[in-house]
């Protein structure tokens, strides 16, 4: 199994929540900043592989052991740098503390030892609603600089050069969370006055389409890369548009939140508004706040990605990538081909 699992980023705005009622069907005592009622996606991966709960790398609490996974997660952050530049961690950043981990690792543990950790490293991605809700959609100069194809090109093209670099320091285990739909947001449900909002699905779908095409590629070209693909749109607008099937009462509306279908971004108050509703039963709710999936969407996609073919596009579910050891074969004498 993997000593490892690296987490780039989990969703949209770019402040923590930090205050009532996040967190309130959690683990924990209180709000732990995370966006949902209680435990998110990545939470419950780190659990079925077996790992603890993986704080934030800049959290200054954090412990200096990184022999159990690395955190470099920012709420609101994207592929492109320009997204939410100056309010979040960008990917390219991100990398730059890989490379602290790097060195730490090996003056730790000894050069051979930290490659050996790295390359059984799971390297989880899920990044890239920021830069079409806020990037591109929230964004006019964007969209007069670029045809929807060529920003998605862009941001496809980034996150290549990323996944790229990290294969040349040793990476060889990948799994991807692929776009939701991301026009049926409540928030979007605001714009578009009711239904969901086909120009933000489109752009997820174009997204995710190329992302499917650039790891085939990826597959081919580079030796001994593996990874896990996820179909997180088709997955969750099926509980968005039929959530009795599922077990949800409520697939529109979020739990917390104000105005028509609770997609004003409000909840907890925080924002420059003030009043929200509040839900009784999140567990019953599709989403959580305006934005955000609630904890029991994120448990039930975590246990399909963990195991269930249908909810996995790759050659390989999270659990095999997980309890699948990286070999020394794996990592040496690779060649790197010009991209």
């Amino acid at each position: 199994m993997p000593e490892t699992i690296i987490l780039p980023k989990p969703y949209i705005p770019e402040n923590k929540a930090n205050y009532d009622p996040y967190g309130r069907n959690d683990l924990f005592q209180g709000p732990t900043g995370r966006y949902s009622d209680g435990l998110i996606l990545v939470d419950y991966l780190a659990e079925y592989g077996k790992l603890p709960m993986i704080p934030p790398f800049l959290d200054p609490s954090a412990s200096d052991d990184l022999s159990h996974g690395v955190n470099f997660a920012s709420g609101g952050s994207g592929i492109l740098s320009t997204t939410n530049e100056g309010q979040a961690i960008d990917l390219k950043t991100q990398l730059k503390y890989f490379e602290q981990v790097e060195e730490r690792l090996t003056e730790k543990l000894g050069a051979s030892e930290a490659e050996q950790v790295i390359s059984n490293a799971v390297y989880f991605f899920s990044i890239g609603s920021n830069d079409y809700l806020g990037g591109y959609l929230g964004n006019p100069n964007m969209q007069q600089l670029y045809h929807p194809d060529l920003y998605v090109g862009m941001v496809v093209g980034n996150l290549t050069s990323s996944i790229q670099e990290l294969y040349k320091k040793g990476a060889r285990k990948f799994g991807f969370l692929g776009l939701s739909p991301l026009g049926c947001l409540p928030v979007m449900r605001v714009i578009a006055q009711g239904g969901c909002f086909e120009e933000a699905n489109s752009l997820a779908l174009a997204h995710n389409n190329a992302l499917t095409t650039l790891l085939k590629n990826l597959e081919y070209l580079l030796k001994h890369f593996k990874y896990s693909n996820s179909d997180f749109y088709t997955w969750l607008l099926h509980r968005i548009t039929d959530p009795s099937t599922y077990g949800f009462k409520e697939g529109e509306n979020a739990c917390c939140g104000s105005g028509p279908f609770e997609g004003v971004f409000s909840c907890g108050g925080m924002k420059k508004m003030t009043a929200y509703d509040l839900c009784n039963e999140a567990d019953e709710y599709v989403w959580w706040d305006s934005f955000h999936p609630t904890q029991r969407i994120h448990q039930h996609f975590a246990q399909a990605l963990w195991d269930r073919p249908q909810a996995t596009l790759g050659p390989y579910s999270l659990r095999d990538l997980f309890f699948s050891p990286t070999t020394i074969a794996d990592i040496v004498d690779v060649d790197h081909p010009t991209f």
